[in-house]
């Protein structure tokens, strides 16, 4: 009789483990979208590494007014995306074409989504979530 394990016990721990699972699931996917999207040390375009401490990137960005966390060279082909949205840009580069001004254009489109993903009241609810229980040891 000692041996009997009782159902209360073992849906309890079935419950317990159920929800550590999907803690993980909540943490892993909370940490792929902020590492994978909002790394400080890489070029958001290219993925390049960048040092925003040295070389003056982040003074650079702020004068440019260039809103991404971009290397040197992303920099100056968003200005040049820019300007060419506003019929000007740098003719000599003749790469810089319809095509190339479409990948911008959508590349700027999938960040801003990214950006209403972590506004929304679903994402911010998971956050929420995690912020209220305690770290597991």
């Amino acid at each position: 009789m000692a041996n009997i394990i009782s159902f209360k016990d073992k849906k309890g721990l079935a419950q317990e483990k159920e929800a550590v699972l999907i803690k993980k699931r909540k943490v892993l996917a909370v940490r792929k979208v902020f590492q994978c999207t909002h790394c400080a040390f890489k070029c958001e375009k290219c993925g390049t590494q960048v040092d925003g401490n040295s070389s003056g990137n982040t003074e650079y960005r702020r004068k440019l007014n260039v809103p991404y966390n971009f290397c040197e060279e992303c920099s100056d082909e968003y200005l040049d995306y820019i300007e060419r949205l506003k019929g000007a840009g740098d003719q000599d580069c003749y790469w810089h074409n319809e095509a190339w001004i479409d990948a911008w254009g959508k590349w700027i489109d999938y960040q801003s989504s990214v950006d209403q993903y972590l506004k929304s009241k679903e994402f911010l609810q998971l956050l929420n979530e995690l912020k209220q229980t305690r770290p597991e040891k």
